[in-house]
């Protein structure tokens, strides 16, 4: 008489406590108020500094040449020049930023997705999802996404590496399971390619 396989209990298999740890980590690493980093304002400190003493080096040659009101007639004498228009006063022009400035929500949507990357491999699409997931704006989570320079087909690699883990899978269907989790078609078949199928 054959013996009939039983079934584990879904908690007794290793990959529920997997997803369980994979949860937790994600959650003790939500920033809080306190961790929101404030934005880098040194060069442009360093940027308005120097324009400064720029325009104070112009205004001083300005302020000497017409005080002096010296100047050299053909025969070499020296003879006074009348100031008859005041000296411009310089404007002061704000620097102009080529970066577009990002808001600190944004901010922290890029390192929420840097996170992500360091733990797991994700798609595009995937990631983004991930991070409206985590309460993220979808247009914060995609500018999140495109700011941040990623090989794509690399993380389509290591998604393909992660599922032949943790079970088999052919060929067509690694690519289609990769493709499904929004890797392009050209992803998932170098993904697939670099797992050896």
């Amino acid at each position: 008489m054959p013996k009939e396989k039983v079934k584990k209990p879904f908690y007794k298999k290793w990959w529920v406590w997997l997803i369980a740890v994979i949860f937790i980590i994600v959650i003790a690493n939500q920033p809080t108020e306190e961790t929101v980093a404030e934005p880098d304002t040194e060069p442009l400190e360093k940027l308005e500094e120097a324009n400064e003493k720029a325009e104070e080096v112009v205004e001083l040659s300005d302020q000497a040449e017409a005080l002096t009101g010296e100047d050299m007639n053909g025969d070499g004498e020296v003879v006074e020049k009348a100031v008859e228009e005041p000296v411009e006063e310089v404007k002061k022009e704000e620097p102009v930023s080529e970066e577009p400035e990002i808001s600190v929500s944004q901010q922290n949507a890029i390192q929420k997705a840097n996170d992500y990357l360091d733990f797991s491999a994700f798609s595009k699409s995937g990631l983004v999802e991930q991070l409206t997931f985590e309460g993220f704006p979808a247009d914060e989570a995609a500018f999140a996404v495109d700011s941040i320079e990623v090989d794509w087909k690399e993380q389509a690699g290591k998604k393909a590496k992660d599922y032949l883990d943790y079970s088999s899978f052919s060929r067509s269907s690694l690519i289609e399971q990769l493709e499904f989790e929004g890797f392009t078609s050209e992803e998932a078949t170098y993904g697939a390619d670099q797992v050896g199928l």
